[in-house]
C-alpha cells in the first residue's frame, strides 16, 4: 500500500478566450513530479505534502507560477496568457532551415540526458466506434532509458499496474488493439531513435520551411515544417519540428502521415484485420513533447491518433473507428538506476490489452498520478463496468 497523498487539482484555460487547454504541463516547482491536463484542461496531481507552488506551461503561452493555498486547498483555475513573439527576439541562424535541423541533430549528445534514467509514466489507450468508446486500457509503467549518447536497443518498458475494459455489446464486432503502445516513447523518441526520421537518408525525402516562431515554457522556439518532396515505397509525414532558440534542442514534433496513397498508409497502420473487412485509413498523427529542466531536455508526453473506416461485405455503410494512445512522464529517477530485464519488459509486438486485467477496484490508482479521464470517457468507463457487472 502506498502512503497517503494530498491532491492538487485544477483547470487550465486561455486568459484571452477562456478556452480550456489540453496537454498543458503542470510541474511541482523544484521537483520532477508532473502531469498534463486532459482534453478538457483538467488535472490532478498527488504529492506527499502540499507544495508552495506549481509551474504551468503550454505551447504558445507564458508559463505561470501558481501559489498553492496550503491552509485551504481548493480546485484552481489557472489562466495562461498568450505569448506573442517579437521577430527581433529571434536571431535566425541560417537561411536554410535544413541547416538548423542538422545543427540540432549534432547537438543531441549535449542537450539530452547523458546518464541512464528510470521514468515513471502513465499510459492510456482507447478505441471508439463512431462517437462511442468500445475499449479503454490504462496503466502505470516504468521506462528505462540509457543516455542519449547510446542507441535505444537497451531501453525497456515494464508494466507496474494496469487494467482494461472492452464493450461486450454484440454489435461492437471489431476489437481494436494497438501493438506496442507503451513502447511508443522508445519508438517515437525521434531524438534518440534517429532511424525514425532524423537521419540523412530519411531527411533527404523532405522539403523544409521556416515557420513563425513560438514559445514553450517561456523559451523561444524555431518552428520548421517538413513535407514530402519525393515518392518513396512507404508513406512519409507532414509535420513541424520545434527547436529551442538558445540550446538548439528539439523540444516538440507534430507529425501526420501522408494519406495520399492509401495502400502505403495501410501498410504502416494495419497489422491484422478480420477476413471480409476492407480497411480504409483516414488519419495517423503523433505528438512528441519534450521538457527543458535545468539544462537538460527530456521526453515528457507522447500522443498518437489513428482514424480509419472498416467496410464489411453486405453492409450498406462503412463504420468509422478511432484509436488514441497517450503517455506522460510523471516522475524520474537518476540515481542507482537498474535496467529493466528483457524477461520483465513489454515487447513492441505485444498488445497492452493482453497484458492487463479487467477493471474491478474503484480505488485502483491509489496514490499514482494519472491523466484524468475526460467527462465523456469517465461516463463510458462507468457504463462499460455496469455491463460487466
Amino acid at each position: 500500500m502506498l502512503s497517503q497523498k494530498v491532491v492538487l487539482s485544477g483547470i487550465v484555460c486561455s486568459d484571452k478566450t477562456g478556452e480550456r487547454l489540453p496537454q498543458a504541463t503542470i510541474t511541482i516547482e523544484g521537483t520532477n513530479l508532473s502531469v498534463v491536463t486532459n482534453d478538457e484542461g483538467f488535472f490532478t496531481l498527488k504529492v506527499n505534502t502540499y507544495p508552495k507552488s506549481i509551474i504551468v506551461s503550454h505551447i504558445g503561452y507564458q508559463s505561470y507560477r501558481q501559489d498553492v493555498n496550503t491552509e485551504k486547498p481548493e480546485q484552481m483555475l489557472i489562466r495562461l496568457k498568450p505569448r506573442t513573439v517579437q521577430l527581433q527576439e529571434v536571431v535566425v541562424m541560417s537561411q536554410d532551415p535544413r541547416d538548423l535541423v542538422n545543427l540540432a541533430i549534432q547537438k543531441i549528445p549535449v542537450n539530452y540526458s547523458r546518464q541512464a534514467e528510470l521514468l515513471n509514466c502513465f499510459y492510456r489507450e482507447t478505441a471508439m466506434k463512431r462517437k462511442h468508446f468500445i475499449y479503454v486500457a490504462e496503466g502505470v509503467v516504468d521506462m528505462y532509458k540509457t543516455g542519449y549518447g547510446h542507441g535505444d536497443s537497451k531501453d525497456r518498458v515494464a508494466i507496474r499496474k494496469g487494467r482494461r475494459l472492452l464493450s461486450p455489446a454484440k454489435n461492437d464486432t471489431l476489437s481494436v488493439k494497438v501493438l506496442g503502445g507503451p513502447v511508443q516513447p522508445i519508438q517515437l523518441d525521434i531524438v534518440k531513435n534517429l532511424d525514425f526520421l532524423l537521419n540523412e537518408e530519411e531527411l533527404s525525402h523532405y522539403a523544409f520551411k521556416m515557420e513563425e516562431p513560438t514559445t514553450i515554457g517561456n523559451r523561444l522556439q524555431y518552428v520548421v515544417s517538413i513535407s514530402p518532396n519525393v515518392k518513396t515505397t512507404y508513406a512519409l509525414y507532414y509535420g513541424k519540428l520545434y527547436i529551442d532558440c538558445e540550446t538548439v534542442a528539439f523540444t516538440r514534433a507534430e507529425l501526420t502521415l501522408d494519406m495520399s496513397d492509401r495502400e502505403k498508409a495501410t501498410r504502416l497502420m494495419l497489422v491484422k484485420k478480420p477476413a471480409g473487412v476492407k480497411f480504409k485509413p483516414k488519419e495517423m498523427a503523433c505528438l512528441i513533447d519534450y521538457r527543458y529542466d535545468n539544462g537538460v531536455t527530456r521526453i515528457n508526453y507522447i500522443r498518437s491518433t489513428f482514424r480509419f473506416n472498416c467496410d464489411w461485405k453486405r453492409r450498406l455503410f462503412a463504420t468509422s473507428f478511432s484509436a488514441f494512445c497517450e503517455m506522460v512522464v510523471t516522475d524520474n529517477t537518476r540515481e542507482n538506476v537498474v535496467p529493466i530485464s528483457g524477461r520483465n519488459s513489454f515487447d513492441s509486438r505485444d498488445a497492452f490489452f493482453d497484458r492487463v486485467d479487467y477493471f474491478r477496484d474503484p480505488n485502483f490508482w491509489e496514490d499514482y498520478n494519472i491523466i484524468e479521464p475526460t467527462e465523456t470517457l469517465d461516463k463510458a468507463i462507468n457504463k462499460l463496468m455496469k455491463k460487466y457487472k
